[in-house]
């Protein structure tokens, strides 16, 4: 159901004895909330949101594969938005796609089932903002196909890679292998990731610029080795900021840098992060692995960074 609220100018005319009489000169706009109870609503109004409409999902299971393609704008966003106890459930696939849906919210509800869990495909400026993500063959929340300055903030993605292939990154920005997904400035700020996340908990691929990656809880206890994932958080990027998160049960190092592809991987700055590797068994066991600090591909590890267990905060020096 629809339901529209408008919004009215106010004309202010002034009266002989003083004062302002005020007088309604008719709506100029009207938001829309469409509230929805089932998952055939739930299909039927992501494909009729306009910019400035709220999407409100009761409480309940909605199974399938959820797809949204409709950009909003910066000033006028869609917002979908249920508490955690409105449950997406996709048997297979995408739980909820934003296929070029940019300016859209996606806020407090539950996504679980499926290969992935939120893909971000070509959009600008999505938060996801309060979910729950969880038991996912594969990953949990993706930004992807140059899906640019995004947000993942307060939310909670864990049970993830069920597959066992080592693909279940608990949040992925870009694509592997190649420079032309240009994710850039993607923010991922005060989550919690883990446990039984079966990929590193934050993956940065090559390609990708401007990341920053502040506040979270990570717990490692997920890690399977399977393709190198063996971090919690793994960056690839160029210029990414990792700031102020605390990490515990790692299978080997907390976080790591490589370059992928010349060029990339460079730039990264490690500030007030607090590592926990009691219990680690890899052949490094730092809480800052840097594997490509040259005069050209810089790294800085501040000495706010701290480390319990393992044999260290970093392989290169740290900078006051």
């Amino acid at each position: 159901m629809r339901i529209r609220t408008p919004l009215v100018f106010l004309l202010a005319t002034p009266l002989a004895a003083g004062g302002v009489l005020l007088t309604a000169a008719g709506p100029a706009s009207s938001a829309t909330t469409i509230e929805v109870t089932t998952a055939a609503q739930l299909k039927t109004a992501l494909g009729a949101a306009e910019p400035g409409d709220t999407i409100h999902l009761a409480d309940g299971t909605y199974t399938g594969n959820f797809k949204a393609a409709t950009p909003a704008t910066a000033s006028a966003r869609i917002t979908l938005t249920g508490s955690p106890g409105a449950v997406l459930t996709a048997g297979g696939g995408y739980g909820l796609h934003l296929n070029g849906a940019s300016y859209w919210t996606v806020s407090g509800l539950t996504v679980t089932g499926g290969q992935k869990g939120i893909m971000i495909d070509a959009a600008k400026g999505v938060v996801v903002d309060g979910v729950t993500v969880h038991g996912l063959d594969m990953e949990g929340v993706h930004f992807r196909n140059s899906s640019t300055d995004g947000v993942i903030r307060n939310s909670r993605v864990y049970d993830t890679g069920n597959d066992g292939r080592g693909m279940g990154e608990g949040v992925y920005v870009g694509t592997a292998n190649t420079l032309s997904d240009r994710s850039d400035r993607v923010q991922i700020l005060n989550n919690t990731i883990g446990p039984d996340v079966g990929g590193e908990n934050v993956d940065v691929k090559e390609g990708t610029t401007g990341a920053r990656i502040i506040g979270n809880t990570f717990d490692g206890s997920g890690l399977t080795g399977a393709n190198y994932d063996d971090s919690w958080v793994d960056v690839k990027g160029n210029d990414v900021l990792v700031q102020d998160n605390t990490g515990t049960r790692t299978s080997n190092d907390g976080y790591q840098t490589h370059t992928q592809q010349p060029g990339w991987g460079c730039g990264t700055v490690f500030r007030g992060n607090r590592s926990t590797l009691t219990g680690a068994t890899g052949s490094t066991r730092l809480a800052i692995d840097v594997t490509n600090n040259s005069p050209d591909c810089r790294t800085t590890v501040y000495s706010s960074n701290t480390v319990t267990g393992g044999k260290g905060l970093t392989n290169i020096p740290v900078t006051s």
